[in-house]
């Protein structure tokens, strides 16, 4: 058995802008990028397209978004902007680093995280108690190019874990979008049933003969 973990909303609770466009263009004009007066209508317009499926980088769309307005700036200066606008301080939820080290003992851990800004995954997990070696692969969907609930996510993770996706226990906090380990042949295990205290009895049992 290999058990694996949404983030967001299941691991950690974490605040996220309530204008996420605004919150861009502040970091960008932090980095002298001149904001467009039409950027909110840029920010919401679609510029780059993404597979049935898959997943659009946040920092592909705000490139293509400036540039749809003839503003151009350098990756590395788009990708700071982005990250630090969603940069937020979180909490860890309670019970979720007794959960990860109980799935640690009945095999290997990873990480399943829908995510559209690069490094945002790895800034959260550094600023949380949960040990930095407590998973054995992580996999964003940014990184990997598909969003949960597509089962591409789930056996891309199994694939990081060397495991086959029917052996894979997930833990998230959304039905519909955690409970799409089930396409890829594995098992949910939902806060909404299971809540995240229980998690390690509940892995307990499914390991028992």
């Amino acid at each position: 058995m290999a058990v694996s973990f949404d983030l967001f909303g299941t691991l950690v609770a974490a605040e996220r802008p309530s204008d996420p466009a605004a919150a861009v263009a502040t970091e960008l004009s932090a980095r002298g990028i001149a904001v467009p007066d039409d950027w909110g209508q840029a920010y919401c317009e679609s510029h780059v397209t993404a597979p049935t499926g898959g997943e659009v980088s946040l920092v592909d769309h705000v490139e293509a978004a400036l540039a749809s307005r003839t503003v151009s700036i350098t990756t590395a200066r788009a990708r700071e902007a982005v990250l630090a606008a969603f940069d937020r301080p979180v909490s860890v939820r309670p019970g979720a680093v007794d959960a990860v080290a109980a799935a640690g003992e009945h095999g290997p851990v990873g990480l399943l995280s829908n995510c559209s800004v690069p490094g945002l995954v790895e800034r959260t997990l550094a600023a949380t108690p949960i040990p930095a070696d407590a998973f054995d692969a992580v996999v964003t969907s940014v990184g990997s190019g598909w969003r949960k609930p597509d089962p591409r996510a789930f056996e891309t993770l199994a694939d990081a874990l060397d495991v086959d996706p029917a052996d894979l226990v997930h833990v998230g906090d959304d039905p519909p979008t955690d409970g799409g380990v089930a396409d890829a042949g594995g098992t949910a295990l939902l806060l909404t049933e299971v809540p995240l205290s229980e998690i390690p009895a509940a892995l307990e049992r499914r390991a028992s003969p």
